[in-house]
């Protein structure tokens, strides 16, 4: 499957495979089950447990989006890149590991944090190094392919080992609380293992001439970077409408286990149900990016928004396991598309050697929007009584976002 791209582009993508692991078991099902297990146990009402999880949410990204753009600006000095991506990485995977050791709600919170933080972080130095292995025609190639590897293999294959063992471990003498945490170290091993690649193989090709004075010098160029991102229309734009549609998106991620849940969808059942978006998600995403050649990337970002806008609606009166299926189903769909896509689509207009530098701009917004999505959805759940319309508000961003993408230029 991957005969035909470069040993550095085979790298990059293999980290979408070694960090789907986390956001499939960490970010999206196991550990928010595992956590509203525990809350339900000590009598917290359902729907104050979802905000606890959002406000959480909203806290972690907040700790990285306000420093993106100083670290991205550091990462485009030589060496840098490389360095901290390792660092945000190793943070990680060694809070995901820890998540083993604790059966306190507080400390779980605390250690998703953590999580976040790192996987977050790491993300901003992956996606700038697309512009070191990949050349503009080929960006949306390798970037389709790097989420289409990592819903096949990251997503998929730790899961469903992680669901076995949960489902059937008690069968061999292992207590499903005790799968559970084994299912984080497994986690934390995945994402290891398949980041040595690109840890091996990827180099940063595109960099600003070294400084003595990296911090000082940092902070000068994010005024003349951020001047620039507004004089350019098409980018400025794009990133709007990016903070919108992506909030929806990351939401959707993050709430979907514990929103099931709150309406009354088994465990089990949201573990398999969640199981089919990767599988799905697959083929679909590599189907947006042969489309995106054909078509454009902008016009397949909005056929992804409009499904996620229907799916938003499809969960105001969502009752039944049959309907979280339909919606399990539109996500995976588009879930991969339009975030590969927005990522080669931006990574075409900055210039190389400012690469982590313009991604620091574009990882805030999508931070910052993390923040608001989730608490938008905890605010309305906490107001209302009802996680449905928490989720129902979330269409706002798409509807948002989307009449901005359409604003932006084709070419």
């Amino acid at each position: 499957m991957l005969k035909s791209f470069s040993l550095q582009e085979k790298s990059w993508i293999m980290y979408d495979w070694a960090n789907s692991a986390y956001s499939v078991i960490i970010s999206s099902v196991i550990l928010p089950l595992f956590y509203k297990s525990i809350t339900t146990g000590e009598g917290i009402a359902p729907n104050l447990a979802d905000s606890y999880w959002g406000y959480a949410t909203s806290a972690a990204t907040l700790a990285i989006a306000v420093s993106a753009p100083l670290l991205g600006t550091v990462g485009d000095f030589p060496k840098w890149k490389m360095r901290l991506f390792k660092s945000f990485f190793l943070l990680g995977a060694v809070a995901t590991a820890a998540l083993s050791f604790t059966d306190d709600w507080r400390w779980l919170l605390a250690l998703y944090m953590l999580t976040t933080i790192g996987f977050s972080g790491a993300n901003i130095f992956y996606d700038a190094f697309l512009v070191d292995v990949a050349t503009e025609e080929r960006m949306d190639r390798v970037s389709t392919y790097g989420f289409a590897m990592g819903y096949i293999g990251g997503s998929t294959i730790p899961f469903v080992l992680s669901i076995l063992l949960i489902m059937f471990g008690e069968r061999i003498g292992i207590p499903r609380t005790t799968a559970v945490k084994i299912s984080f170290l497994f986690t934390a091993f995945w994402w290891i293992a398949f980041t040595i690649p690109m840890l091996r193989n990827v180099k940063q090709r595109y960099f600003v001439p070294a400084s003595d004075h990296i911090i000082h010098d940092s902070f000068a160029r994010l005024y003349q970077t951020l001047h620039q991102i507004r004089s350019h229309k098409k980018m400025f734009l794009f990133l709007i409408a990016y903070f919108f549609y992506i909030d929806g998106l990351n939401t959707i991620i993050h709430m979907a286990a514990v929103f099931g849940d709150s309406i009354g969808i088994v465990s089990d059942m949201l573990m398999i149900a969640v199981l089919v978006i990767p599988i799905l998600s697959f083929p679909f995403t590599i189907l947006y990016g042969k489309l995106a050649k054909r078509f454009g990337s902008k016009k397949m970002i909005l056929v992804g928004i409009i499904i996620y806008l229907f799916a938003c609606l499809l969960a105001f009166r969502m009752t039944t396991a049959v309907e979280f299926w339909i919606l399990a189903t539109l996500v995976a769909t588009s879930q991969g598309g339009i975030q590969a896509l927005s990522r080669s689509y931006f990574a075409k207009l900055v210039p190389k050697e400012h690469s982590n530098e313009y991604f620091g701009f574009y990882n805030i917004l999508g931070k910052f929007a993390a923040i608001m999505g989730p608490a938008l959805y905890a605010l309305t759940s906490q107001l209302t009584g009802d996680s449905r319309n928490g989720l129902a508000s979330i269409s706002l961003l798409f509807i948002i976002g989307g009449v901005l993408m359409m604003r932006t230029e084709e070419n």
